[in-house]
């Protein structure tokens, strides 16, 4: 019994960890899916912009450093990435970087989007759907 429970306990502790990480590979995402030297050529950004860019851009440099910010509250780096990039930007450059970098979405909702695509529980409703059938037959013969 306690063999089982330590098991539920680890595992527990790994998918909890597991999807931290995930937040902190959307965030390396954000980070280095764009090149920031087109977006600043493009947007024509002053040397200012673009050092700010930068230094938002080297401001988590590995996990631990991103962690001890954003462990009690993982996907709250979207909110303070993408405001102050707004802020560095301005509201006019921002709504073209969006439009060019994200089709005009929010990059908050692009990736709030890929985590409630999680393909590792898509396979459990499909199961639970289709035990809850076999149960309502058996229950109408």
């Amino acid at each position: 019994m306690k063999k089982l429970f330590l098991t539920a306990l680890l595992l527990g502790t790994f998918s909890l960890s597991y999807a931290q990480s995930d937040y902190y590979n959307d965030y390396r995402r954000s980070v280095s899916d764009i090149n920031w030297q087109n977006v600043i050529v493009d947007l024509v950004l002053s040397k200012t912009q673009a050092n700010q860019i930068y230094a938002l851009n080297d401001r988590y440099s590995n996990y631990d450093s991103w962690n001890k910010v954003y462990v009690h509250n993982p996907d709250g780096w979207r909110n303070d990435r993408y405001s102050e990039l707004e802020r560095i930007l301005g509201r006019e450059k921002y709504l073209k970087f969006k439009n060019k970098y994200y089709k005009g979405q929010n990059p908050v909702a692009v990736y709030n989007r890929n985590k409630n695509n999680d393909k590792r529980y898509k396979h459990m409703a499909h199961k639970s759907k289709i035990h809850k059938k076999d149960l309502d037959k058996k229950h109408h013969h």
